[in-house]
């Protein structure tokens, strides 16, 4: 199995071998015992390259389980992660950075001390496809080619503002009464209104009195009490004078969280391992949660 995933992943027989530290017709005799164990025809055997058939495809997902689980299993129980070193960059949103990512660092600077981890707030997938980042948390798909997603849950989110600011405006009845409310935007706030919408309100760009593009500074705004924002209940929960706007009756905001990474980076240990600890911690996380 070690060696049918390790020859899918680098693409030949050679490159396997060297991964491995095993000579290629050791390699090669291992992958025609599983394939004989199996009963299927795994790779196609070309000159140079290695191409997996259709049941090699199918069975990959599985074999590359297993060997995630494997690794983890070893790693912690045996203190081999000391020695996967390097760093490795993280790009996500700063609300994610400052509510999710904490906990998450500490377990993996348990596990791994010797990887070292760069934040960057960015709201952009493209730093991503310019290698200034190994790993992005996102809340939209990508739709790149050339990147590695995994949708790893949701988060729920809906409308906020600050106590002093609905005793100051008077608390909107129904959604109808929020177009005469300032609301705190985005920096692309025409590509909020359609979710404004699905929600059950609509708004205007005119609404939007003050925007910003980066969340620390909203939060500032709209703790100030300066209009209504859309937040997660998450990051929302760590402000008690926030207060959520309509709870009874606009739709919850669903905002998915997605894992993305290069397609030729997930191959790397260091990375790899930073990604795999990063999927099963969030997904807890997002699990674990509930609407308050």
């Amino acid at each position: 199995m070690r060696a049918f995933l390790a020859t899918a992943e680098e693409g030949s027989l050679s490159a396997a071998a060297r991964a491995l530290g095993q000579t290629q017709p050791t390699l090669s005799r291992q992958i025609t015992a599983l394939e004989d164990a199996l009963g299927i025809t795994l790779f196609q055997r070309g000159h140079r390259s290695t191409d997996l058939t259709q049941s090699g495809i199918e069975l990959l997902e599985h074999v590359r389980a297993m060997g995630e689980a494997a690794s983890r299993i070893s790693l912690t129980a045996s203190g081999q992660a000391s020695t996967v070193d390097g760093q490795v960059t993280i790009t996500s949103t700063d609300t994610m950075a400052a509510v999710f990512l904490p906990k998450i660092l500490r377990k993996l600077r348990e596990q791994a001390p010797n990887i070292s981890i760069e934040i960057i707030g960015a709201s952009e997938i493209r730093d991503l496809r310019k290698r200034e980042a190994d790993i992005a948390i996102r809340h939209a798909r990508p739709d790149q080619a050339d990147l590695y997603c995994k949708l790893i849950g949701e988060t729920k989110g809906a409308l906020y503002a600050s106590r002093g600011f609905l005793d100051e405006w008077g608390r909107p009845k129904n959604p109808e009464d929020l177009k005469n409310y300032p609301f705190i935007g985005f920096d692309r706030n025409e590509e909020a209104l359609p979710y404004f919408r699905e929600m059950g309100f609509e708004i205007g760009l005119e609404n939007f009195r003050i925007s910003a593009n980066r969340g620390p500074a909203i939060m500032a705004y709209v703790r100030e009490g300066l209009g209504i924002t859309p937040l997660t209940h998450d990051f929302a929960s760590l402000y008690p004078e926030l207060e959520m706007v309509l709870p009874d009756q606009l739709k919850a905001l669903d905002v998915p969280v997605w894992l993305v990474t290069h397609q030729e980076l997930k191959t790397s240990r260091r990375i790899r391992l930073v990604f795999d600890l990063l999927a099963e911690e969030l997904t807890a996380i997002l699990k674990a949660q509930t609407r308050p």
